[in-house]
């Protein structure tokens, strides 16, 4: 529970908030659409770096002895505590700051993610528990429906961009207190970098071969690069299709449910198989969310899309960092920031892709279903390669994933 409240601050709030928030920014003229793209690529350039920093710090440590180390719960803190004060920070009109925020508040959910989820599912494998690691991803899709039904209230009330930017923080900062003193009893307990292997942790008969790794790192950044233009650009397009309509603010929040929905879902899972062939089922389902909004951009094909969308977001985290472990359960951290690199590179090339489709397209329409298409796309790419994964090297017996 603390980690899933730690990835709804982070994720949720720190990360997400700035979706529902968009519209809002827009209608004061705060923004354009332009720069609301390079305001999320901000945001995701610093989850990139942040996620570096994670997958190279045993490098740093082994090449600078001197360095200060500090333990996992203790990043923890860090990044949750930086969240609140850079969220609160956005309601500053400082636009020209604006970047620089955004930039840190992904440095911040970076650090919570890597460290949380290496924490947490240690910890769980530790007490053979691994398929309840799924409640702790649920924490992103409640912090979005949280945030996003407020900002739907808000912008019911006509209340203004720097108010709910200080709300959101407000609410981090509470959901923050509830945990910190889980992470301070943590100091000391272990880190989720490795743990114990035991009955229920993931075994390999011999270190994977680099390409392996690789190729899951290339089909995880792809989930990146196919969710978020989407997930970025939801509420504008959904305006754009339906203008007026009640319903424009209910979206969000209906991704954020399927996000949660989707992660309680994952640990009710029999993963007696090949978790890269639930991660392709996963990608699919994505796909086809996707391309519900473009053949159908009604209230009905909106809201389905969006459910439908959010309820592999997660689980998609789940099972590959599951992978992770099954593949490198030593240094897990560094390599789950491998991933979350790739992921980090996929999101960053998203929105500047949509504000070009957007500048060279005859309409507000053609440049989005554009994009969209091409999310789908590399959706469908990653689904393949996890299949291509799976026919190269199929599971056995000792391979076969913890508590399967």
């Amino acid at each position: 529970m603390a980690g899933g409240v730690a990835l709804a601050v982070a994720m949720g709030i720190g990360r997400f908030a700035f979706t529902p928030l968009l519209p809002m920014m827009l209608a004061e003229g705060a923004i354009d659409l332009h720069t609301a793209s390079w305001l999320a690529s901000a945001n995701y350039l610093g989850y990139l770096a942040g996620a570096v920093l994670c997958t190279f710090q045993p490098w740093l440590r082994a090449l600078l002895p001197g360095l200060p180390r500090f333990e996992d719960a203790t990043l923890i803190r860090l990044g949750l505590g930086t969240t609140v004060v850079l969220t609160v920070a956005m309601a500053l009109p400082w636009p020209a700051a604006w970047p620089v925020l955004r930039f840190g508040a992904g440095v911040a959910s970076a650090l919570v993610f890597v460290y949380s989820a290496g924490w947490c599912l240690a910890t769980l494998a530790r007490h053979h528990a691994s398929a309840l690691g799924g409640v702790m991803f649920a924490g992103p899709g409640a912090g979005i429906v949280a945030s996003g039904l407020a900002v739907g209230a808000m912008v019911a009330a006509q209340w203004r961009a720097s108010s709910a930017w200080l709300l959101c923080g407000a609410l981090a900062f509470v959901l923050s207190a509830t945990v910190w003193r889980t992470f301070g009893a943590a100091r000391g307990a272990g880190t989720g970098t490795a743990g114990p292997v035991g009955a229920s942790e993931p075994r390999v008969a011999a270190r994977p071969q680099r390409g392996v790794i690789a190729w899951l790192a290339l089909a995880y950044g792809l989930a990146g690069f196919g969710y978020i233009i989407t997930a970025t650009f939801l509420p504008v397009i959904a305006r754009e299709a339906m203008p007026g309509s009640r319903a424009l603010d209910f979206f969000w929040p209906i991704f954020g449910f399927g996000v949660f929905v989707g992660a309680l879902l994952s640990t009710r899972l029999r993963m007696t198989g090949d978790l890269r062939a639930l991660l392709c089922g996963a990608y699919l389902i994505q796909a086809a969310a996707i391309t519900l909004g473009i053949l159908f951009p009604t209230l009905a094909g909106f809201a389905l899309g969006s459910f439908l969308l959010g309820v592999p977001f997660t689980a998609i985290t789940f099972f590959a960092m599951q992978e992770v472990r099954r593949l490198r359960p030593i240094d897990t951290a560094s390599t789950i920031g491998l991933l979350t690199a790739t992921y980090g590179i996929g999101q960053i090339v998203g929105p500047p892709l949509v504000a070009a489709l957007l500048r060279h397209s005859a309409s507000l329409h053609a440049g989005f279903s554009l994009g969209l298409g091409l999310a789908a796309g590399g959706l469908l790419l990653g689904a393949a390669i996890y299949e291509g994964l799976r026919r190269a090297a199929p599971m056995t017996a000792r391979t076969t994933p913890a508590g399967r």
